[in-house]
């Protein structure tokens, strides 16, 4: 006879681990016996970790990967389903609170955010997959929403990720029949930018978190939160928004990067647009 699952006994503290190498702060998921599924203690823990990066110095860039074999396997089936819906209503809206809320923090992120994705992605893992600006995956990964073969719909934000990420057919396939992708096919389908060697990404990543620290931080910021925003507004509102939002960049020191870029591109010849970003070590 099988023996029941327990709760997970390892201290809120360690769900969640993180290194800050160069620039870049590497957070990872740490349940691995449990392959990184989200119980409440690591949606809790992992909130405090980004909040505490976001605003560091020598942070530029967030990656967010999985301790193990897998990035995430979705949401805790003891921990945040089970064991809260004993508890009744109230335990189960504020499991749901606590890891929306990160999700939410993710995607309005200050800081350029990049999923690494090195193994399993299943169901509630697609909210933070969606929640990183870019996405990199290794070919051993796997990517499922699984909610159909247990009776549920894949909620959580994992509908609304593939309805957006994928074609109607594709998110209907994908998500009515349970079946897995493989890293190549989250690639061609849209799930993730590239999939690579399961040896090559890592190195990836840091190539392109490289590229991204040489941007200019304000530029970033704007840039990333306009894509989001303007796919869920008409072209004109979309025209007037952007209008604003390079108003409020000028602001926060748009304006004088913009000089300076232009100046190295005019004056200096120094770098092209096309090819590049300008020096913003320059910059008064």
């Amino acid at each position: 006879m099988a023996t029941p699952s327990q709760p997970d006994p390892r201290p809120e503290e360690e769900t969640v681990r993180y290194e800050i190498e160069d620039g870049v702060a590497w957070v990872y998921f740490n349940r691995p016996d449990k392959r990184n599924c989200m119980s409440p203690k690591l949606n809790r823990q992992m909130l405090r970790v980004i909040e505490d990066l976001e605003f560091r110095e020598d942070v530029q860039v967030l990656v967010l990967t999985g301790e193990g074999v897998a990035w995430s396997a979705g949401m805790d089936l003891l921990e945040y389903f089970r064991m809260n819906e004993e508890k009744g209503i109230g335990a189960i809206r504020q499991s749901q609170r606590e890891a929306y809320g990160w999700w939410e923090r993710l995607r309005w992120y200050e800081k350029p955010t990049v999923a690494m994705v090195n193994g399993w992605c299943f169901g509630g893992g697609y909210g933070p997959l969606f929640a990183c600006d870019l996405a990199f995956c290794a070919q051993s990964a796997q990517f499922g929403l699984s909610e159909i073969n247990w009776a549920i719909l894949p909620g959580g934000g994992a509908s609304k990720v593939a309805a957006e990420l994928l074609s109607f057919r594709k998110a209907m396939y994908h998500a009515m029949m349970g079946e897995n992708l493989t890293g190549e096919q989250a690639a061609e389908w849209g799930l993730v930018n590239e999939c690579l060697p399961d040896d090559k990404l890592r190195a990836r990543v840091q190539e392109v978190c490289d590229s991204l620290k040489k941007k200019d931080t304000n530029a970033l910021r704007a840039t990333k939160w306009a894509i989001r925003r303007v796919r869920e507004m008409t072209y004109d509102n979309a025209e007037d928004y952007l209008v604003r939002a390079q108003e409020a960049l000028n602001d926060f020191g748009g304006k004088q990067s913009r000089k300076e870029a232009t100046r190295q591109f005019l004056d200096e010849k120094s770098y092209k647009p096309g090819l590049g970003a300008f020096d913003k070590s320059k910059l008064d």
